[in-house]
Parts: structure tokens; C-alpha cells; sequence
């Protein structure tokens, strides 16, 4: 993993400490909201409500959303253009590498297609994201789980309570998902090779049993993923569950406001948002890990080659 990181920065650098930057300040960003949140229901549950300072609230409230949405906005189309650019330096790489050995290679032409039109995609794209959306969702999280201790303590706790469970589902899965996707790459290669070299005068029962493999593991795959999201949303939901409990009895004891324990719930779902992005972002980068294995030879940067620089600016 820490080669594949290596070889993206050494292609992106520049660009990847712009959009570092901007995750950055979209996550100093995230708890803000909630703050205004807890404070506009406290207004509202006080026994003198003055309309004046509720407007001021819901429009200081409004313009940090809208100024977090435009830094999310210049990091998306700046990360989406970035992964492009990878994509296409991808692509120049492996067709020029099939042209340089040419029949000496051991590349198929059905391979190199495969290469071309799928696995330098994919690879591309998570390039393009592969250090902004990390910093990102991680400084999401500990900014709403420090907000949410900050204000109250326990409410805090189990936050981080449910989180833990949730990466120890995934790290124990994802092995598993890993060979499947290897698998399923080196099927669609040989089948795709098949194919090609057949020039479809015949059927050939390899190509059709190649199918019927691909559908098997991916099949496996849909059975891992699914389980375990389930059980993620079952410890989200016990935490959302937990918290109310918990915060109602604090409120009913007169220790904490009303506008703290809605604060906490809307919090635990915002963080649903990060560890879903980053439990699936650890899925992918373990799946692209096993195609940058399996591309690096033909597609990634050695010293002396036009890739081994920073990506151009792509329109």
C-alpha cells in the first residue's frame, strides 16, 4: 500500500497538497454547524425567545454551510480532474509500453484493452482522491466526536464506542474481499484475452465458464459487504439509541440541555457519513491495491519516463 501511495504522490504531489488544504478546512468545518444547532434549540426552549437573535443564529448557521459546501465543491472538481489527468497518464503508459515491446511482450492485445479501458479507470480515479478524502473524513470525525465530548463528556465516549467495532468488522472482512477481487481481475484478463484471440469464430467454453466465475465471486463479495453493513447499521443504530437514552435521563436530572443531546444525535449522524466513506475507501484502497499489483510493471512511473512528474492540468 505504501508503494502504490508513494508512486501517487510522486505523479500528483502539488495538486494532492492543494486538496490536502481544502479537506482541511472542510473539516475544522464540520462540528461548527452543530454548535448553532444546539444553541438555536436552547433559544427556542428558553422562556424569552427574541426573534432577532434566532434570525442572526440561522443566518451565521446558513453561511457556514454554504461556505463549507464551496470548499467541498472546489475539492470535489479539483480531486475528479486530478484522478482524469492519472487516468490518462495511466493509459499513455501502458499503450506505450505494449508498442515499445510489441509481439516480444507477453501482454495480449485483449489484456492491454482491459488495462486501457478499465483498470487504469479505476485506478485513475482513486488516485485522484487517494489523500484529500482521507484527511477529510478523518478530520470530520475527530472534530464532531471532540465536539461532542467537549460538550458532554459521555455522550462523547460513546461515540468513540461506536466506532471501534465497526473497523474491527472491517479489517477481519476485507482479506477475504481482497482475494475475490484479484480473482475476479485475472477471469475477466484471460477471458477478455480469450476472446481476442478466438476472433469469435467459435464459442469457446473457457470464455463462458470464465462468466460463470466472475459471477460466482462477485457473488461472494455481495455476501461479505452486506453482512457487514448490516452489522455496521446495527451498532449505529444501538448508538443513536444509547445516546438518547442516556442524554434524556442527564436532561430529566437537569445536568445537560435539551440542545446538547440533539447536538450529540446529529453528530452521530454525521458521523455515519465519514466511517461509511472511509470503512468503503478502505475497501477500495485494498481493492486497488491488488490492480496496482497487478498494473505496476506495465503502467507505473520508473525515473527517466514522461510520468514520473506531477500530472498536467487536464480540461
Amino acid at each position: 500500500m505504501l508503494e502504490m501511495y508513494a508512486a501517487i504522490w510522486r505523479v500528483s504531489a502539488g495538486r494532492q497538497v492543494i486538496l490536502i488544504l481544502l479537506s482541511a478546512a472542510i473539516a475544522a468545518l464540520a462540528a461548527v454547524p452543530l454548535s448553532y444547532q444546539k444553541d438555536i434549540i436552547n433559544e427556542l426552549t428558553a422562556s424569552e425567545i427574541h426573534f432577532p437573535g434566532l434570525l442572526r443564529l440561522c443566518a451565521e448557521m446558513m453561511g457556514v454551510i454554504l461556505l463549507s459546501l464551496a470548499l467541498k465543491w472546489a475539492a470535489g472538481f479539483g480531486a475528479n480532474l486530478l484522478g482524469e489527468d492519472t487516468t490518462r497518464l495511466l493509459r499513455q503508459r501502458i499503450y506505450g509500453t505494449a508498442l515499445e515491446t510489441g509481439r516480444d511482450s507477453e501482454l495480449s492485445t485483449g489484456t492491454v484493452s482491459t488495462m486501457i479501458s478499465a483498470e487504469a479507470e479505476e485506478l485513475g480515479k482513486f488516485a485522484g482522491s487517494a489523500y484529500s478524502e482521507p484527511v477529510m473524513q478523518i478530520g470530520t470525525m475527530i472534530s464532531v466526536v471532540g465536539y461532542i465530548a467537549t460538550a458532554e463528556p459521555i455522550l462523547g465516549v460513546i461515540a468513540l464506542a461506536i466506532m471501534a467495532p465497526q473497523v474491527v468488522l472491517v479489517l477481519s472482512t476485507q482479506r477475504v474481499v481482497n482475494r475475490h477481487v484479484a480473482e475476479r481481475v485475472r477471469i475477466l484478463r484471460r477471458s477478455t484475452s480469450d476472446i481476442v484471440k478466438d476472433d469469435l469464430d467459435h464459442e469457446n467454453a473457457d470464455v463462458l465458464g470464465a462468466f460463470d466465475g466472475i459471477y460466482a465471486t462477485r457473488r461472494s463479495m455481495f455476501i461479505w459487504k452486506l453482512s457487514t453493513k448490516f452489522a455496521i447499521s446495527a451498532i449505529t443504530g444501538a448508538g443513536t439509541v444509547g445516546v438518547l437514552l442516556l442524554g434524556g435521563w442527564y436532561v430529566l436530572k437537569g445536568e445537560t440541555d435539551v440542545g446538547t443531546v440533539v447536538a450529540a444525535v446529529m453528530g452521530l449522524s454525521r458521523l455515519q457519513g465519514p466511517t461509511s466513506f472511509l470503512i468503503a475507501f478502505y475497501r477500495q484502497i485494498s481493492a486497488t491495491r491488488v490492480k496496482y499489483e497487478l498494473l505496476k510493471d506495465v503502467a507505473m512511473p520508473r525515473p527517466g519516463t514522461p510520468m514520473h512528474r506531477d500530472a498536467p492540468t487536464g480540461t
